[in-house]
């Protein structure tokens, strides 16, 4: 095995003088693949009703193509997944990823090319064990096992070769041999639709393995150690797994659930790494241990395009290209991609924090914010806030959800009504709600404007919500497992009526 975690050591490395080069010159290569997907594209349909082979600039682009959502490629979708090829993409479409990224009722199919597994998930899932592998020369990942807890999957029922589900059932699904090898449990196991009986499996098979790194949604990967904990009388996963040495997330904001990882796993060699690997892409990865930035990853098959948040409601919104973005300001992703996707907004905002190179924290969704008295309220600025409150108050927050209280007819403010579960709650609950408070005023002009005298706004409401309850809010709509997570903000009350029954059961 020591052998082994050499070579595959070695082959990883290669890939760091390819990343070096895209660092460097950018802007090179994201005009290279712009024009790669215009060529590629050309004798679809899609290529032909916009005449792609006439097209030689980006302004050319811009002006031709519209931005698309989910409602404008949908018609296309439905006939791929019908059987019907050469739409969106030349190569044939079978795989569509479900988009679990809201808890809406309507899901979303996400073509998936072979192209785009290859070239850009995969890639990216080389890219961060390369990077691991550089920055921690002395590690033994391929000593042991990987854990990877990803969805379910299944054969839809239009066409026999044609498949749906999470992204990473999908992953997981068409893994190549050399990663299918180090990874466990089985794919039975591993994509049984049954999330609580696919933990129970996983919990009990991998406790007899030399697993030396995890993967996955913090959310669900907790509710697994918690589980592997419960089975063994263990007090934490290195006594479990005293080998473990890497856990790679996204999905979620990491910051609510970094405590609770310290307990599970008390050890400061322990390496945490995120990656931003979408249904629609893989965009980001964190190349550095000491910084929670995000390396853009340019060289996947994606063209990108950014869409300034305060102009994603005019008629004709202009997007940015890479080389005139600029530091602290939050853009709604726009991209093209070797899946057939053409200026598509996946609906997740993005702030970069260095240009030279291009690194990013995601600051939230398009539609997950609370602007109901233009406090401009975005996710980053609610999961900042938790954490201070969290440190001051030494307690964890397991998962929130926030929404707006609408000002009342006897002329009361508004406010934010916030539902929270605690894994260990302060002591005083006051003093949580006023820390709360006082850290979205400090990163959020707009909030502590809003605030001032409570005027606009009230101080939060706070709902603790008992063990359990958002776990049994995701199970009541059938989203245990896999991407699925609960919705941090909304601007209107509709996940709160949903959520707070649950409270009182």
């Amino acid at each position: 095995m020591v052998i082994l975690n050499s070579l595959f050591s070695w082959f990883m490395k290669k890939r760091i003088h390819q990343i070096e080069l895209f660092m460097k010159y950018p802007h090179d290569v994201q005009e290279e693949w712009f024009h790669a997907l215009i060529a590629s594209a050309e004798a679809t349909e899609w290529g032909k009703q916009y005449d792609y082979k006439s097209i030689y600039t980006l302004e050319q682009f811009k002006e031709r193509v519209p931005i698309q959502n989910y409602e404008d490629i949908k018609p296309y979708v439905d006939r791929m997944i019908k059987g019907e090829q050469n739409l969106l993409w030349p190569s044939d479409i079978k795989w569509f990823a479900k988009s679990s990224g809201t808890t809406s009722e309507r899901s979303k199919f996400i073509p998936v090319s072979e192209e785009a597994l290859e070239e850009c998930h995969y890639q990216g899932g080389k890219d961060m064990v390369a990077i691991y592998c550089h920055n921690r020369p002395d590690n033994k990942l391929f000593t042991g096992k990987s854990v990877v807890l990803g969805g379910s999957s299944q054969i839809n029922s239009f066409m026999s070769d044609s498949y749906y589900g999470d992204l990473s059932s999908i992953l997981i699904r068409n893994l190549p041999f050399w990663a299918e090898f180090k990874r466990t449990p089985n794919l039975e196991v591993t994509l049984n639709p049954n999330f609580e009986e696919k933990i129970n499996d996983v919990a009990k098979i991998t406790i007899q393995e030399n697993v030396t790194s995890l993967a996955g949604v913090p959310t669900w990967n907790i509710v697994m150690a918690k589980k592997i904990l419960e089975l063994t009388g263990k007090s934490n996963l290195l006594e479990v797994w005293p080998n473990l040495e890497l856990y790679t997330h996204g999905g979620v904001s990491f910051k609510p659930y970094v405590e609770q990882f310290k307990k599970l796993i008390p050890s400061d060699s322990m390496y945490y790494l995120e990656n931003y690997n979408a249904s629609e892409g893989y965009f980001g990865l964190q190349d550095r241990a000491d910084s929670q930035d995000l390396l853009l990853m340019l060289d996947y098959g994606i063209y990108y395009e950014f869409l300034p948040l305060e102009n994603i409601n005019d008629e004709k919104p202009q997007t940015l290209s890479l080389d005139q973005v600029e530091l602290g300001k939050n853009y709604a992703l726009i991209i093209s991609t070797n899946a057939g996707l053409w200026r598509y907004c996946i609906g997740d905002t993005i702030r970069f924090t260095n240009l030279h190179p291009y690194r990013f924290q995601i600051s939230g969704r398009t539609k997950h914010f609370i602007n109901v008295f233009g406090e401009e309220l975005i996710v980053d600025n609610a999961d900042e806030a938790i954490r201070k409150a969290c440190k001051e108050t030494s307690s964890t927050v397991k998962d929130y959800t926030a929404g707006p209280i609408y000002f009342q007819e006897n002329g009361d403010a508004g406010g934010h009504e916030w539902i929270i579960e605690f894994d260990t709650p302060p002591k005083d609950i006051e003093l949580f709600k006023k820390l709360l408070d006082k850290g979205l005023r400090e990163v959020n002009s707009d909030y502590d404007a809003k605030r001032y005298k409570d005027m606009a706004l009230a101080a939060p409401t706070i709902h603790i919500a008992p063990n359990g309850t958002f776990y049994k809010w995701l199970k009541s709509k059938g989203k245990l497992g896999g991407q699925n997570k609960v919705p941090r903000l909304s601007n209107d009350r509709t996940y709160l009526k949903a959520i707070l029954p649950f409270i009182k059961t």
